[in-house]
């Protein structure tokens, strides 16, 4: 029996007020934003990272175990949505990783630290957005030399710059290098080649011609 056009029409509001309330009912997923520029040394870099909803931010990386390794800064600010200026208080115990403590609320933390190896990762309890932008003296194109972890979309620019960009991630991990390594690999593999050939030759020497 064909169900009335009134029904239907029930069924379908029904249905239509269901999917708003699921949708309302689930929020957004979205994305925070870290920003890191290496700096042309190559042993710095500086940081700028939103958080929201929070009075405190520690300065510290992710060890292999997941522990909190203090990480050493400079420059320290906090800046809040408007582009405010915001003091904070800092909060350092031995052997800890420093912090700040502020207002509750939403803000942009930027400071300035070292680099160990070539290498610049970050962890996050939240999914972020995260840009590296290199000076146009490293790389990461070599997959013998770079190292970057899954998800990275690389940008290389007409000065020679480049960008390195994960979008909603909670890690990532990069490793760049300089002309000098590269140059340093060519030499290398030259070498190699060359004691191939020099290893081979006496092989090659002492083989017998086909008899007829």
């Amino acid at each position: 029996m064909r169900t009335p056009d009134r029904d239907r029409r029930r069924l379908a509001l029904a249905a239509l007020c269901t999917a708003l309330i699921i949708a309302l009912a689930v929020p957004s997923v979205g994305a925070l934003n870290a920003t890191y520029q290496v700096l042309p040394n190559g042993t710095s870099y500086a940081a700028s990272v939103d958080i929201e909803d929070a009075s405190n931010y520690m300065f510290a990386e992710t060890g292999m175990l997941g522990e909190n390794i203090p990480i050493t800064v400079t420059n320290v600010t906090l800046v809040s949505e408007n582009g405010t200026p915001v003091d904070f208080n800092w909060t350092l115990l031995w052997s800890a990783p420093s912090a700040i403590t502020f207002p509750s609320g939403n803000y942009t933390v930027s400071y300035i630290s070292p680099l160990h190896d070539n290498q610049l990762q970050g962890t996050y309890l939240l999914p972020y957005n995260v840009n590296v932008t290199l000076p146009g003296m490293y790389d990461v194109r070599n997959p013998l030399l770079a190292g970057i972890s899954q998800g990275a979309n690389v940008t290389r620019f007409p000065d020679n710059s480049t960008q390195v960009t994960w979008n909603k991630t909670t890690s990532f991990n990069l490793r760049f290098y300089d002309q000098g390594r590269e140059e340093l690999l060519y030499m290398f593999a030259e070498f190699m080649i060359i004691l191939a050939a020099i290893l081979l030759m006496p092989f090659l020497l002492m083989r017998k011609p086909p008899q007829e």
